[in-house]
């Protein structure tokens, strides 16, 4: 056991990285601490000859409920599947990483973060990533790093490297980035309404922020000093290459000249269909298979250059738009007639309808992670069919990118959602994606904020989302408004920029080059904002605000206040009074620890009667007041008579009747109803009762 280590400050946090006591036998281990957070990362890289024409990395990341101090919930007592957030994360690590490794490098990669310890105050998902990219740096793998990884939030005015959770809470802006020593590689995250200079100015001070996280990790390169192996990219023969490229060159510019998705893949295909016909003729049998798998490879390289050339040296888009044009849009409202909300938006060849479901407390989910148990009451759950890129193939199960574009649509609603307590129901949204030629994450968007509305929602402003790409040859680039799926494929940036016409609620960028510059941000933030607020003036044509009514299918909720100490009550034990009422009501009822009550029913009748149900368990005796009682039990000084559910007074037997009573059972039994007057409260509660305040007085005979 010889570790080293290397420690740095970064923002109000001291982070230590430590390699060289852990996991070995692993191409590269380190274990990333600050404070009581611990996360091990290990890298591997097969070094066995790869067929595959594609990089085939994986990242995971995996919670121990060790890790916090729990074991975990359910039947099995274990860890189960990745949950919603570990697979965010996984996505966080991985999207930065891919660009850093040369072109072509094919061999099976894996990398595996483990949470060991955490205080619930440091965002993990930072050490993981810098453990990863330390991880290859040190190793063997052809890895050009470094890469820093940094959450950045804001709290009056002011940027926080790594906030805490109630930093988050209270602030107003929640960004994930990693970046380079050049720039910036990746953001992800949400914000309340910010605008896109304070974006920028976020993205700059993470960058200044990370300095420290880039020395860490080329100390301990230099210091450990490993070399990483060989590798070169496949040599194509010279003479095919050139002869393909001849042959294909025309053929593939034609075909991306083709405005319509589908038409143009047909063209795309045709031309690789004759390249092979003539190309591969004259090949010999034993070279056959390596020259066809090379033409493909050659077929992608022109299909990849020909669009470039036509957007940076013509000034050309492969549909014929501007850079700047955002495509014809078309939007509907209330398609489905069972559901309570819809709405279907529609931009170019990409399509998502929206559903709104509004639900009760009980239809909240409970998250059990490491930060413990919660309730979320807005879900957006976002499907991603094959047949909406015209093809058949296995469905079942949420990939990692549908989670991924489900939590990126689901940030950018959530800023304009109303309260709890200005909306007490569950929300969940369902993109259903029916087209896709570019930014379905963005469809999903502006279709869930159009079926909000639809379903009466209260939302505090209309939301839309645009997609912006970006095409870059040394210094000269152009960054391209609502980009097609090809036009992601073949370019450099996928940056998604979602919000209101006040500001930015959520963004994600990915890149495919070393960097981005803050010169080009800044242009793609400010042609976003042209897109969106586009896009909005469209969909408000459809529907500007809330209807402001549900559905008449959906539940309606109706809201009242107790004591907190009443809760009980309601309650009952083993929950017997509350189960009670509910059976005979047929309403749902959520009683909050701060006395606020739900009670949810389609039927106006069922929440009447169930309210009604709760304010006799809750009233509390009143002196002065007549009450109709019922006889719980008879004592020899009198009886104790319920007047309320719960609540019993004492009626003494010289309360009566007018006239001297010898026995209480021979004037009142046990069940029997009477009415009453409350004659004294007192200050502990107890309740003094009489019914011959109520009787006419008999007149006194001379």
């Amino acid at each position: 056991m010889n570790p080293t280590t290397v420690t740095r400050k970064v923002g109000n946090h001291e982070i230590t990285i430590e390699t060289g006591k852990m996991a070995k036998q692993a191409d590269g281990a380190v274990l990333v601490s600050c404070g009581d957070n611990k996360v091990l990362v290990t890298v591997v890289s097969s070094k066995r000859e790869s067929t595959l024409d594609f990089f085939p990395l994986t990242v995971e990341y995996q919670e121990r409920f060790y890790a916090a101090g729990k074991i975990p919930g359910g039947f099995f007592k274990r860890e189960g599947k990745p949950s919603t957030d570990s697979v965010l994360t996984c996505r966080l690590i991985d999207r930065p990483l891919r660009p850093k490794f040369p072109e072509g490098y094919n061999q099976e990669t894996q990398v595996v973060a483990t949470a060991l310890s955490t205080d619930g105050e440091f965002p993990l998902a930072s050490l993981a990533g810098i453990g990863a990219s330390t991880a290859f740096h040190i190793s063997d793998v052809p890895f050009e790093g470094p890469v820093g990884y940094i959450e950045v939030g804001r709290v009056d005015g002011n940027f926080i490297a790594n906030p805490t959770p109630e930093q988050k809470e209270t602030g107003d802006m929640e960004i994930f980035v990693a970046a380079t020593p050049e720039g910036i590689l990746m953001v992800e995250g949400e914000t309340k309404f910010v605008k896109e200079a304070d974006i920028l100015a976020g993205l700059k001070f993470a960058h200044e922020a990370l300095q420290p996280v880039f020395e860490m990790q080329n100390e301990l390169r230099e210091t450990l000093g490993r070399e990483k192996r060989p590798y070169a990219p496949k040599e194509f023969n010279a003479d095919f290459k050139t002869k393909a490229e001849e042959f294909l060159v025309p053929k593939i510019k034609e075909a991306l000249s083709i405005t319509e998705k589908m038409a143009r893949y047909a063209a795309v295909d045709a031309a690789a269909k004759e390249a092979k016909e003539v190309l591969l003729a004259d090949v010999a049998e034993e070279n056959l298979a390596e020259f066809s798998k090379d033409l493909g490879a050659i077929i992608g390289d022109v299909k990849y250059r020909v669009a470039r050339d036509m957007a940076l040296k013509e000034k050309k888009r492969i549909d014929g738009r501007s850079f700047t044009e955002v495509r014809p849009i078309h939007t509907e409202v209330n398609m489905l007639p069972r559901a309570h909300g819809s709405g279907l938006f529609t931009r170019g060849e990409t399509q998502v309808l929206g559903v709104v479901t509004l639900g009760t407390g009980d239809d909240a989910q409970t998250l059990d992670n490491l930060s413990g148990n919660s309730k979320k009451h807005f879900l957006l759950h976002y499907n991603f069919p094959p047949f909406s890129v015209g093809e058949a193939g296995r469905m079942g199960g949420q990939s990692r990118r549908e989670i991924g574009h489900g939590s990126l649509a689901e940030r950018a609603l959530k800023q304009v959602l109303p309260t709890q307590e200005e909306f007490p129901y569950v929300i969940r949204v369902v993109s259903e994606v029916l087209e896709s030629n570019g930014s379905s994450s963005m469809g999903t968007v502006c279709s869930g904020s159009m079926a909000l509305q639809d379903a009466g929602v209260p939302i505090k402003g209309n939301v839309s989302g645009v997609a912006m790409g970006l095409i870059k040859e040394g210094d000269d680039y152009v960054v391209l408004t609502d980009i097609l799926g090809d036009e992601d494929h073949l370019g450099d940036m996928d940056f998604k920029v979602a919000g209101t016409r006040e500001g930015i609620t959520s963004l994600q960028m990915d890149i495919k080059i070393d960097s981005v510059t803050f010169e080009i941000m800044e242009t793609a933030l400010a042609q976003a904002f042209d897109g969106r607020i586009h896009i909005l003036d469209e969909m408000e044509k459809t529907i500007k605000e809330s209807r402001g009514e549900v559905s008449e299918y959906a539940p309606r909720i109706d809201t009242m206040k107790v004591h907190p100490d009443k809760i009980r009550e309601i309650i009952g034990a083993g929950g017997k009074v509350i189960k009670g009422i509910v059976e005979e009501t047929g309403a749902k009822i959520e009683i909050l620890d701060d006395g606020t009550v739900n009670i949810a029913s389609t039927q106006k009748e069922s929440r009447e009667k169930a309210r009604a149900m709760i304010e006799d368990i809750i009233a509390e005796a009143e002196e002065g007041k007549t009450y109709k009682g019922k006889i719980a039990k008879i004592t020899d000084f009198g009886a104790f008579v319920e007047i309320l559910p719960n609540t019993s007074g004492l009626l003494h037997i010289s309360e009566i009747a007018h006239e001297r009573i010898r026995s209480v059972s021979d004037v009142l039994k046990v069940g029997e109803e009477l009415d009453v007057k409350v004659l004294e409260v007192d200050k502990y509660g107890k309740i003094k009762l009489s019914r011959k305040a109520l009787l006419e007085k008999p007149e006194q005979n001379n």
